[in-house]
Formats: C-alpha cells, structure tokens, sequence
C-alpha cells in the first residue's frame, strides 16, 4: 500500500514490487524512501472514486496545491471588527439586563466615575427671595419668571401626606381651574401663574403649565431621571362672570394659604359648585342695563332725556335680537352685526322726523354696550407680556367683532343715506361740559357694565367710582385743557388700572371686577361711528382716519390699563428683594 505522502509514482512502482514477489519472481529487497522529517504532515488518502483526475476548470488557481499548507492571512486581513477587544484583554462581565427605563437615565458606567465641577458663574446666581407675606399672584409671577435652575427650592409638601396626593389628580385640578380663568377673560400670564401655583402647593414644584387662547397644558417632571407627565385641555365655551372668577380666585387664595389645608377632593368639591352656581342677574336684568347704559353713554355726549330713551330703546332691542340668534346657535359675528342695527336704525328714524335732537347719541350710545373693552385690554396685555400667540388671537377676535359692528351700523346708514337722511357726524365730537351730568351719566354707565359682566355686588360700588373718577381725569385734559383726546384717555386707563390693582390686592381677588367695568367712559364709540358713516358718505380717508383714531385710543386704554397694573405691582411689597425684578419674557428682542 502507498503510504502517505508518497506521489502517484511512487504508489506505481510499489504495485510493480509487490506484483513480481507474487507471480514473478522475488526481486531485490528494495525499500520506498523515507520522508524527510521537516515536511508536514500530509493529508489522509482520499477514496478511489475521489482520487479521479480534475480538469483545469473544476480547480482555481488560487487554491495550493496537494501537498503544500495554505498560507495564514496577513495580519491587517484579519475578518474582526475594529471595535474588537485587544489580545490579552479580559472582557468585562455582561451587566445584569434592565428594564426598559427613561431616555434621560444615567449610563451604567456612570456611577464609578466622579462628575464634573459645577459651573458657577464669578458674580454668583442670585436668589429670589420670596416672602411668605406677599401675595401669591406676585410670588407666581416671579417663579415663572425665573428659569428652572434658579427657583428657590419649595419647602416639604404641606397640603397632602407623606406619599403625595396623585399627580393625574392634581394637574387635572389644575387644568380644571386654569381653564374657568381663561373662559372668564383673565390674562394668559396670570392663568400660567394660577396654575403653577396650585401644581406647587400640592408638592408638584417642577412643572411648567402653558397657556394659548384655546389650550391649556401642563408637564410635571419629578427629576431629571423621570419621565415628564403632561396633560391638557381645551377651552371651547367662553362666558364673562366675574361672580365665578372671584370665587376661583378664593379658591386658589386658599389653596395657598398655610393655614387653610384644603386636599384635591375639596377642591374638586368647591369647584363644582362654582360651576352649578346661577348668575346673580337674571336675563331681564341684563337687558335693561344694556339699554340704560347706552342711555348713560349718549348723556356722555351730550343728549338729553329723549336721546336716553331713545337710545336705551336701541340697546334693549339690538340685546334681544342677540339673544334671539344665540338661542338659534349662530356665531358671535352675527349676534354683533344684529345687534347693532337697532340703535342706528333709532337713530335714523330721529333723522327722518326731523326731530330736535342729536341722532348721533343715539348712535353712539348704543355702540358703547357693544365694543368689546376687555378683550382689547386682554389682547394688549397678553402681548406685553410676551404671549405673543395669545394676543394674537385675541386681537383676531376684536377684528372679527369690531367688523361685525361696522357692517350692521354701516348698512342702516346706507340705506338711510339712500332715503335722504342728513347725519351730521360734527355734533358727536364737538366737547360738551356739563361736569356734574356727565359725572353722574359716567357713574351710572360704569355701574350698569359692571351688571352686563356678571360682577358681584359688593364689587360694583368700587368699579363706579373707579369709572367715575376716570371720566374726572380724562375729561380734565380733553375737553377743559383741551389736550389730546389719546394720551388723557391713557392717562385715565392708567389711574384706572393703578387703583383696581389695590383695590384687588386689599381683597386678594382679581382685578378685572375692578377694572373692565371703569374703562367703560373711555371706550372709542364717537371715534367709531364717525369712521362708519364717513364710509357710508362715500369719504373713504376721513372714514378709516377716524376708525385709526377709535384704534389708537383702544390701544391707549389698554397700554394704560396693563402700566397701571404694573406700577402697582412695582411699588407694592414685591417677592425678589434679593434679586433684581425680571421682565416678562426677553428684554430688547433677544
């Protein structure tokens, strides 16, 4: 037998040997060479079938030939990975597998090395001091100001139990309530401020509540390692009763006070009866103190008794046809546009009996119960605090009403103008003093705005005479100095919103009771009807001239309003002694 290693001649001369000693004869004793030591071991023999012969196609020429060991593969061909551990190396056990966790958990390697040093700034972060004694709008305010890193830490949680009450519970109150201040016509910040509040009396001090005009949210984060928990809610139905805002505001004066301990459920408990409450004045009531302060209002210019009953007629009737399409389920837009074609429609019909009076108090009367005051001072005061996206909307919303009372007045003074009616626009804007009339008319407008808007009656008194002493200063500058009608009717906005601030402040409620109704004197309805029929007289520049200025002196009655506010709150026992007062949002545009 061929051993191996031997080549096919040699296995042939082998049978040569080995057929001789059988039949042919014995041959010298011959024997196969030994291989030499240093050649490598051969592979075994392989069977005879497989022994047949390949052809040159059936073998690569890469592959060694019989006899010859493969080559190793150079050290830079090696098939691993570059993030192969090195040879000599123990790898490191595999960590036990955890669970599915937050993508804000620390690494596993994190804990055996030592973290970095804290960046501190050379002049140090100051801290907001914030005294106990201040009132908690102020205190809220100045936390929202503040970034996250630098608010003071809160004290152990005071209202609930070592466990904590439930954190879907609290924000769903909190979303509960911000939602009946928004509904009611409170500005955004002081809707963010109110939630952060009760988020933080109920232990939940990392949280950031967000307000739009129709959405309300909030995200609570118990640390950085946890995931964050964020609820909302959307506000659909708006209504002014500022009855129920100022139980809100009691509410939440509880909710903050040490000394009153009021857990989630009596709040959910107290907050449902806020909502079953009815409003104080019944529906007729409304109507007649639409129709008396249109009355009051064409007073304020200058009519007399027939033009208030002429104009108080008007109002009553444009307020009924608004009830009327609001039970109907039609927009806003049209119950405004309905509701602004009685008055003129009374105006006109004076024009057409030549009566002796002045048709255009009777118009502008009945404007003053429609323009809608607070919403402008809301929309302002949204965007001077920087809720941009708030004011915008609400600004829309003014657009779209304010439209809606220049189409209804428009379209009775057109046709009137059609039939030959002569309105004459000059009598409206000509100064009248009549100081006591005119004080008394304004106290009794105020005092009729603060009915319209639902307002308790405790807080009615102060809202006259807030309103009462508006008209005072205004009509000072204006009509007795002769000054500009846009900065005396800032300067009266600002001195309105100054004292219902500390009125609000005496009474820890808000002060919107206290403000929406005494702005009702400034309200630009002259400035707006003379814009609206100089259109209808085909004088289109002097007619948007005149609604520019109805614009203008809006805008100064909300500018006055939120500075008034802001001076009371600036000179008061702030919150921040130790740190210097912070602005809204960003200060100079970057």
């Amino acid at each position: 037998m061929a051993k191996p290693g031997d080549g096919p001649e040699e296995g042939r001369e082998e049978g040569r040997q080995e057929g001789h000693e059988d039949g042919r004869g014995e041959a010298p004793e011959e024997r196969a060479p030994e291989p030499p030591e240093d050649l490598p071991e051969q592979p075994p023999e392989q069977p005879p079938e497989d022994r047949k012969p390949q052809s040159d196609e059936a073998r690569s020429a890469f592959v060694p030939p019989a006899g010859v060991a493969p080559p190793e593969p150079p050290e830079e061909e090696h098939p691993t990975s570059e993030f192969a551990l090195p040879e000599g190396l123990a790898q490191e056990p595999e960590p036990e597998q955890e669970q599915e966790g937050s993508a804000f958990a620390p690494p596993s390697t994190a804990a055996g090395q030592a973290p970095p040093p804290a960046f501190t700034p050379a002049y140090g972060i100051p801290l907001a001091n914030l005294p106990a004694d201040a009132p908690w709008q102020d205190r809220m305010r100045t936390m929202l100001r503040l970034p996250l890193a630098e608010r003071p830490v809160p004290e152990a949680p005071r209202k609930a139990d070592e466990a904590g009450p439930p954190v879907p519970r609290v924000l769903d109150l909190t979303l509960r309530i911000g939602e009946l201040l928004l509904a009611g016509g409170e500005g955004a910040e002081d809707v963010e401020a109110a939630m952060f509040a009760i988020c933080r009396s109920y232990g939940l001090d990392r949280c950031e509540p967000t307000v739009t005009f129709t959405l309300l949210s909030v995200t609570y984060q118990p640390s950085l390692v946890d995931d964050p928990v964020t609820a909302n809610r959307t506000v659909r139905r708006r209504g002014t009763d500022y009855t129920r805002l100022a139980a809100v505001y009691l509410l939440l004066a509880d909710i903050n006070d040490p000394a009153h301990d009021v857990s989630p459920e009596e709040a959910y408990r107290r907050l449902a009866e806020i909502r079953r409450n009815r409003h104080p004045y019944p529906g007729w009531v409304l109507t007649a103190a639409a129709g008396v302060l249109a009355g009051a209002a064409s007073v304020l210019l200058g009519g007399g008794a027939l033009v208030f009953f002429v104009a108080a007629l008007g109002a009553m009737l444009g307020d009924r046809l608004a009830w009327l399409c609001a039970g109907r389920g039609l927009p806003e837009f049209y119950q405004f546009l309905v509701a602004a074609m009685p008055p003129a429609a009374m105006g006109v019909a004076l024009t057409l009996l030549h009566a002796d009076v002045s048709p255009s108090a009777v118009i502008t009367g009945g404007l003053f119960a429609l323009i809608p005051g607070r919403a402008v001072v809301a929309a302002v005061q949204d965007g001077l605090t920087g809720f941009y996206i708030t004011a915008s909307a609400r600004l829309l919303e003014v657009g779209y009403f304010f439209v809606a009372i220049v189409v209804g007045v428009l379209s009775v003074l057109y046709l009137a103008v059609q039939f030959g009616a002569e309105l004459n626009p000059e009598g409206v804007l000509r100064p009248v003093e009549r100081p006591v009339v005119q004080i008394v008319a304004s106290m009794v407008l105020c005092a009729t705005f603060a009915i319209l808007l639902q307002q308790s009656r405790a807080t009615v008194l102060f809202a006259t005479l807030n309103g009462g002493v508006a008209w005072v200063i205004f009509a000072s500058i204006a009509v007795t100095a002769g000054g500009s009608a846009v900065m005396a009717t800032a300067v009266a906005a600002g001195l309105v919103g100054l004292f219902g601030q500390l009125i609000a402040r005496y009474h820890h409620t808000s002060s919107l009771p206290y403000v929406t109704a005494a702005i009702g004197p400034l309200l630009p309805g002259s400035a707006t009807y003379f814009g609206v029929l100089a259109i209808a007289q085909n004088n289109l520049d002097q007619g948007f001239g005149s609604l520019a200025k109805a614009a203008a002196l809006a805008l100064a009655i909300a500018i006055g309003v939120n500075l008034g506010g802001e001076l009371a709150r600036l000179f008061m026992q702030a919150p921040g002694a130790a740190a210097a007062r912070r602005a809204a949002k960003r200060t100079r545009g970057f």
